[in-house]
């Protein structure tokens, strides 16, 4: 009896397109910097042009149903712009570094053809983003596309090579994985590709580990923040408030939890509600949950929809049609569902006795959901985010910062720009840094004989012998 292997019958056609793939980046071999950058930037034109962002965007929504127009406009066009920033700052082509002192010269390489793994909630501005950092190290890039945005993710790349093909390069250095795009074809492409990079789910992420092709999967986002009572009450609402709306709460960056001082816990509310928030009453609570979890998964009629469907959906007063929703907790967990990622324009209150309650807080969230991604402050105390950062598994704390602006990169920080966030070992990721060109080359090491630097025994034994005997 023959048994169909779904993973082998798409190995086929998808060889293919690596050969092509191959064929693309044979092409580069030998090119200039600015050549590279030429390249890279055609790709950044392909979504920042005005006409394809907005097209882009309505497409993203209509091919998914999450976020909304302007906001995915703003990420088309932000993330690229400073991804472009970077990337033209960058050397990637021959030495990129050398250290005479060292006698160590560093040569960049391309690692190969990457298998681009791209999420629904960014089904443009991410294809774009990973093939921006892939181009930048002369590689090939083939986005595969979650189903749900595999129209939008296709048009992209489309616009793609159309300005590849303009500026006179391959426009194989591109491409869409082939229909269908099922879990069996993205398997297929991640054991043949030379890199997998993925930014989704976490079954992908895992599923691209146990790959046998060398990958880097970044961490699932529930960011929880504190507002402590030196904040500036308003600042810190109005930029929690922007942060949570954008986009309807796509982005793992967004603001799940807000972790209020009690000393300002009255003020706090009355700000954020100031800023656009809506308090939950307490006997809407319990329906509001119910409705947002269903069967144990979040309901998609409430994912990253706007307040006006939201408020419908649960049934709240037409008082409940502003900007987010706040609902209070006290619980970390499974049990208390509240405590983790939501994307939805639901924003989950807790009160902290004092700072020290509020770390363990952001301690228990993150340890239930989201370990290793990031958290924040709203703070004047310099020494407070210094502690979180001290303390914390997390590979960024921001500070007084909107944290879906921020994390990601920002043209006020100097985190690079990127829309996958490494989370290191706390969350299984491969990076503890944002994804970025580095990523995207290999380095041969050119290492010449520079004079013995070899010290006595005494300086490296000789404290430990003294303290502890020989």
């Amino acid at each position: 009896m023959t048994v169909h292997n779904p993973v082998a019958a798409a190995h086929a056609p998808i060889a293919a397109q690596i050969a092509r793939a191959r064929a693309a980046m044979a092409t580069l071999k030998g090119a200039s910097q600015a050549r590279i950058d030429a390249a890279v930037t055609a790709l950044a034109w392909a979504i920042y042009k005005p006409e394809h962002a907005r097209e882009l965007a309505e497409l993203a929504v209509a091919d998914t149903g999450l976020g909304n127009v302007p906001d995915k406009i703003t990420k088309n066009t932000r993330k690229t712009f400073g991804a472009l920033r970077d990337l033209m700052r960058a050397k990637t082509v021959g030495i990129i570094e050398e250290d005479p002192g060292k006698g160590l010269v560093k040569y960049a390489k391309p690692v190969g053809v990457v298998a681009a793994v791209c999420p629904s909630t960014n089904p443009a501005a991410t294809p774009a983003n990973k093939a921006m950092m892939a181009l930048k190290g002369g590689n090939a890039v083939i986005i595969a596309p979650s189903p749900a945005g595999y129209a939008t993710s296709d048009r992209y790349v489309q616009l793609a090579r159309a300005e590849l093909t303009k500026a006179g390069f391959d426009p194989d250095l591109i491409q869409t994985l082939v229909q269908p795009v099922d879990k069996a074809a993205t398997q297929a492409l991640m054991e043949l590709a030379d890199l997998v990079v993925v930014t989704g789910s976490q079954n992908n992420v895992r599923r691209a580990y146990s790959s046998g092709t060398p990958a880097i999967g970044v961490g699932a986002g529930n960011v929880p923040v504190i507002v402590d009572e030196t904040a500036d009450l308003d600042d810190a609402a109005r930029k929690i408030a922007a942060s949570k709306i954008f986009d309807n709460a796509t982005s793992c960056s967004s603001e799940n939890s807000v972790i209020l001082l009690d000393q300002v816990y009255d003020e706090a509310i009355a700000a954020l509600e100031r800023a656009g928030g809506f308090r939950v009453a307490p006997t809407d609570r319990e329906r509001v949950i119910g409705t947002l979890w269903q069967g144990g998964k979040l309901n998609r009629r409430v994912i990253a929809r706007g307040m006006g469907e939201l408020a419908e959906v649960f049934a709240l007063p037409d008082a409940a049609d502003r900007k987010f929703l706040m609902v209070e907790e006290t619980g970390i967990g499974d049990a208390y569902p509240l405590s983790g990622e939501k994307l939805s324009l639901v924003l989950t209150v807790y009160r902290a006795r004092d700072f020290e309650h509020a770390c363990q807080l952001v301690h228990d969230i993150l340890a239930h959901e989201g370990m290793g991604h990031s958290c924040g402050i709203h703070t004047k105390d310099p020494e407070r985010p210094r502690r979180l950062a001290e303390s914390l598994d997390v590979v960024r704390v921001l500070v007084n910062q909107a944290h879906t602006f921020g994390n990601g990169g920002s043209f006020d920080n100097g985190l690079p720009f990127t829309l996958s966030m490494g989370c290191g070992t706390w969350a299984g990721n491969s990076i503890t840094e944002n994804l970025n060109y580095r990523h995207f080359i290999n380095i041969t090491h050119l290492v010449t004989t520079i004079p013995e630097d070899r010290p006595a025994e005494e300086a490296l034994f000789g404290e430990y012998w003294a303290t502890y005997g020989r």
